[in-house]
């Protein structure tokens, strides 16, 4: 058994499958299938069932999964460790995010961090729920991950860094119903067409809290992708709400931005393993130990 295997197999479970496997490695499937077939003779176990032209996860493929990362995140660790002997260099830094803290503050925390160690990659992956940034940390996934939560995080086996606070705001198009106050009364929004997400999230929360109270909304567009909904707006389909993150980017766009009376505010942190790091992501957590909170709401630029 070596690392490559334990790569490639980690890599089939991420990917949901030989062919996507293939794909993010960059090998041939063949070579995929022939490296995975010489792991399961070594182990004298089946870790996938073939079905069809899919592949489904064995019992003994379940148990593996945790060492197999634990293996390949210790051989991370041991080269990121005698690369930090001449300064932390090059290497590589695995995060997760949500996607509103996606925009910001991950832009800026990047910035930063690139600024003093521009030989690292940054790589982020993708969650739609603080249980799920917490889940990948957890496992080993990824080593750091941010969460916008209504509260503050709280999480066995994971630490907890504060960063921000962002008011969530209405954004819309000049001419599709926008109200004229700043900030805007929830009342104000009644007879509103809306773009939101699907049920779960704190924006769709906040609308539908709106909704519980009586407000007389109409919801045009349901949509699971955040990066769909200022399109939308600028399109002039409806308004919507969203963390005031996104603020300077609506406003370059065209759209107009006002505050929410009552406010509601996305609490934003950064969430890491409680077991030792990489010297790469301590070094990222360091930099965001001076990250200073941004008010997104008076940028234009």
């Amino acid at each position: 058994m070596d690392a490559r295997q334990l790569e490639y197999f980690v890599a089939i479970v991420d990917n949901d499958g030989f062919g996507r496997a293939a794909q993010k490695l960059h090998i041939a499937q063949p070579s995929l299938s022939q490296a995975v077939a010489g792991l399961e003779r070594e182990l004298g176990v089946r870790l996938f069932h073939r079905i069809g032209r899919g592949a489904v996860l064995s019992d003994a493929g379940k148990e593996l999964i945790g060492p197999a990362r634990q293996v390949l995140r210790d051989l991370r660790t041991a080269r990121s460790t005698m690369d930090s002997l001449k300064g932390v260099q090059r290497g590589r830094v695995e995060l997760v995010t949500m996607p509103s803290p996606g925009i910001e503050p991950l832009s800026t925390l990047t910035r930063l961090f690139t600024q003093q160690h521009p030989g690292v990659i940054v790589g982020a992956d993708a969650a739609f729920t603080p249980e799920e940034v917490v889940q990948k940390v957890r496992d080993g996934a990824c080593e750091l991950g941010l969460v916008g939560a209504p509260g503050s995080v709280m999480a066995p086996g994971v630490d907890v860094l504060p960063l921000e606070s962002q008011n969530f705001v209405v954004v819309g198009a000049d001419g599709a119903g926008f109200p004229e106050e700043d900030p805007v009364p929830r009342a104000a929004l009644a007879g509103a067409r809306l773009i939101a997400s699907p049920p779960g999230s704190q924006m769709r929360r906040i609308v539908d809290e709106m909704l519980a109270y009586g407000e007389d909304l109409e919801i045009v567009a349901e949509v699971a992708h955040r990066t769909s909904i200022l399109p939308l707006v600028l399109q002039g389909v409806g308004l919507a709400v969203l963390p005031s993150a996104w603020a300077p980017l609506a406003r370059r766009a065209g759209a107009r931005v006002a505050r929410i009376d009552p406010p509601s505010q996305l609490h934003v942190s950064l969430v890491s393993r409680s077991a030792p790091l990489t010297p790469a992501a301590q070094a990222f957590l360091t930099a965001a130990r001076s990250y200073a909170p941004n008010d997104y709401l008076e940028q234009t630029t």
